[in-house]
């Protein structure tokens, strides 16, 4: 998950976009259970979905699903059809990449959602949208060992707070789930953007930028638009591969020693920090 730059979302009962946001640039396709589609629609995309799951031809590695509040009889419906195509193709089929959890509240809710799902069946996301899991993000991170990532859902947020979905009001919940996932070793995801027009895409760019300065390795979207301007904002250009590989080979020189580049001491957060981005992006630049 901490390569993961970009989640494209597409609705569940709309299976005609399933493959097209498949073979998008998005580093993972999201089929949409709970917001993207309508109340009276649930069964509906859940079962054009178990079809599509059914079909051995796509790539689990780049699939996931988010179904309803697992609390709730929709959400409980989506994490049992789940399981039962994924008892159906046994361990011969890789799992999803992985399954969000919305509006989980504490790390009670989490285990119980991945027992429903069957236990070890496939990594979760819980997201972080309410303010009880704000409150306890950290133990949404330790809930399971299934727990790949933690998301920020900030609209569900900021209507629970009743706060404007701005950057200054979101920023202290932002920093939360990143402390929160850094805490507990998995990645940070954050929340889409409603701009997909031409004039809106550079605000997008920005506000990327910005949450990965803050610590975020990835952004959900909506619209393969914004894939770009998102894998931009966390793309490592050519200098950026090249320095972190110079501060690598210098530790690896160093033998355990201070580790000098340049003239200059490198401290250990620096080598680490090369060190991840050669395993996670080395291969992912952007131009310069």
């Amino acid at each position: 998950m901490r390569s993961c730059r970009s989640i494209l979302f597409v609705p569940a009962d709309r299976p005609d976009r399933y493959r097209k946001a498949l073979a998008s640039d998005a580093d993972a396709a999201c089929i949409d259970l709970e917001d993207a589609v309508a109340p009276e629609r649930k069964a509906e995309g859940r079962a054009a979905l178990r079809e599509f799951l059914r079909d051995p031809s796509w790539d689990p590695a780049r699939l996931m699903v988010r179904i309803n509040d697992p609390g709730s009889p929709e959400g409980r419906l989506d994490a049992q059809a789940l399981a039962e195509v994924r008892a159906e193709a046994g361990r011969s089929r890789p799992p999803l990449a992985a399954v969000m959890l919305p509006m989980v509240r504490n790390d009670g809710d989490v285990r119980e959602a991945v027992r429903l799902l069957g236990n070890g069946a496939a990594s979760v996301l819980p997201l972080v949208e309410t303010a009880s899991g704000l409150q306890n993000a950290v133990k949404l991170g330790e809930a399971d060992p299934s727990v790949a990532g933690l998301v920020f859902g900030g609209f569900d947020l900021c209507l629970e707070l009743g706060a404007d979905p701005c950057w200054e009001s979101l920023l202290y919940a932002r920093s939360r789930v990143v402390h929160a996932a850094a805490a507990t070793g998995v990645a940070a995801i954050d929340m889409p953007s409603l701009e997909v027009r031409d004039g809106g895409l550079e605000a997008l760019r920005e506000e990327a930028r910005r949450v990965r300065r803050l610590g975020f390795s990835g952004k959900m979207a909506i619209h393969p638009a914004q894939l770009p301007a998102i894998h931009d904002a966390f793309g490592f250009s050519d200098l950026d591969v090249e320095r972190a590989k110079r501060i690598v080979e210098a530790d690896r020189d160093a033998q355990g020693g201070p580790v000098l580049l340049d003239g200059k001491m490198v401290d250990r957060p620096i080598v680490r920090a090369a060190r991840r981005v050669l395993a996670s992006r080395g291969d992912r630049r952007r131009e310069t």
